[in-house]
């Protein structure tokens, strides 16, 4: 399949909904749900016509430089974007999936204009959202919105991943962005967990109990 044909297809969703007048799309998506250390961190992006942008796809298949150039880009080329950040402290009151939750509408909200329809990545829309939603398994694979969305959501949390290893060097954060590598785990083995683990995260609470 050629970049075109890619392009074409990713904006299904996007062409349909705006046969119908519906002219403002956002598409929303997280980073971050499975480390065992940092925030979740959310992406909402705005379209009003097709994004063109070679290479745009989910964030699990683009390399990180093209990552970084493409955040760039949605930024400039979208009508919209805002990003939601829930902290450590947050998932471990409210659980993971409140998380994600709180931190989609907080970016949705930080678009600066109202999407009049947002498209979710994964299996479950967004209580407490103000317009009407789908929710779309692998959405960052079949939605322009969704996949740009993908994209600020990975590159603004490996970023903040990059100043916490600043701080906490010893968990090499840099490298693993707080997911279960062996490496992250040998560290967690040795010097137990720090404030930006997730305690309440099985993989990390056995470490508070030795």
């Amino acid at each position: 399949m050629t970049d075109l044909d890619h392009l074409c297809q990713l904006h299904t969703y996007e062409r349909k909904l705006w046969g119908q007048d519906i002219d403002l799309i956002a598409g929303i998506d997280e980073a971050g749900r499975g480390p065992l250390a940092g925030p979740v961190v959310a992406a909402a992006v705005v379209l009003k016509d097709e994004l063109f942008l070679p290479k745009l796809n989910d964030s699990k298949c683009v390399p990180e430089p093209l990552r970084v150039r493409l955040a760039g880009e949605i930024k400039a080329k979208a009508a919209g974007w805002g990003i939601g950040i829930a902290s450590v402290g947050y998932i471990e009151r409210y659980n993971i999936l409140q998380a994600t939750f709180y931190a989609m509408r907080q970016a949705v909200q930080r678009v600066g204009l109202q999407p009049n329809y947002v498209l979710v990545d994964g299996s479950q829309e967004v209580p407490g959202m103000a317009v009407p939603q789908k929710a779309i398994i692998k959405g960052d694979q079949k939605s322009a919105a969704i996949a740009a969305a993908s994209i600020l959501a990975k590159t603004t949390r490996d970023a903040i991943m990059r100043y916490y290893n600043l701080l906490y060097p010893k968990y090499d954060f840099a490298r693993n962005k707080g997911y279960p590598t062996p490496g992250h785990l040998q560290a967690l083995q040795r010097y137990g967990p720090c404030f930006l683990h997730r305690k309440t995260f099985r993989r990390v609470e056995e470490f508070y109990h030795k």
